[in-house]
Order: C-alpha cells, then sequence, then structure tokens
C-alpha cells in the first residue's frame, strides 16, 4: 500500500477529506495526491502522522502497525558523544528511533517471538 493510499484511508476513517487534512495541517492543495509520484518530505508526512497518531514508517509502508505505542513514559536513555552537544535535529532522531524499537518489540510480541 502506498502512502497515498495508507493518507486516503486514514483521512476515510476520520470522516474527513483528503482537502480538508491539507487544509488543517496548512499543506498546500494537492501536495498529498503528489505522494503518488514523489517521495513526500518529513515535515509533512511527519505533520499527518501526528495527525493521524501513527508512525512515520506506518504512512512510508515501512510497517502494517498503525498504532503508536500507548506506554508514553519519559525514560532516560544515556548515549555517549565524545563532548559534542546534541542538536534539536539529533535529538529528534534519537526519539523516533526510540519509538521505532518500541513499535518493532511490539510487532514481535504479536507475532509471538
Amino acid at each position: 500500500m502506498t502512502t497515498l493510499e495508507r493518507v486516503k484511508e486514514l483521512c476515510k476513517s476520520r470522516g474527513i477529506t483528503v482537502k480538508r487534512l491539507e487544509e488543517e495541517l496548512e499543506i498546500p492543495h494537492n501536495t498529498i495526491y503528489q505522494w503518488k509520484r514523489i517521495t513526500p518530505s518529513l515535515d509533512k508526512i511527519q505533520k499527518v502522522a501526528d495527525f493521524f497518531k501513527v508512525s512515520v514508517d506506518y504512512l512510508l509502508g515501512r510497517t502494517d502497525i498503525k498504532d503508536l505505542p500507548e506506554d508514553n513514559t519519559v525514560h532516560t536513555i544515556a548515549a555517549h558523544h565524545d563532548g559534542d552537544e546534541w542538536t534539536e535535529e539529533e535529538l529528534e532522531e534519537i526519539e523516533e528511533f526510540k519509538r521505532f524499537v518500541a513499535m518493532r518489540r511490539k510487532a514481535r510480541q504479536q507475532k509471538g517471538e
């Protein structure tokens, strides 16, 4: 299933149109329909994922697990960085990786591994 098909399915389940979604998220008109031919930009795909409370991986077809983990508890993860400071972008990448690992764990549990 393509990203566009997944977004259309999510819109249908919410009872909204793709056009309405674009208006809600302040995404230019017909941008989402262009995802049939082009790869969506990270900022736009993240907005859509946040709106529907699904993972970016689900929208991109990398997983069929729609729901984000229910456990939103803050946990501490230590990382060695040789004295360099983390940028906001790097911190977001770390957070995205944590979500990915949690989602993968949930998928394994559902498969009974």
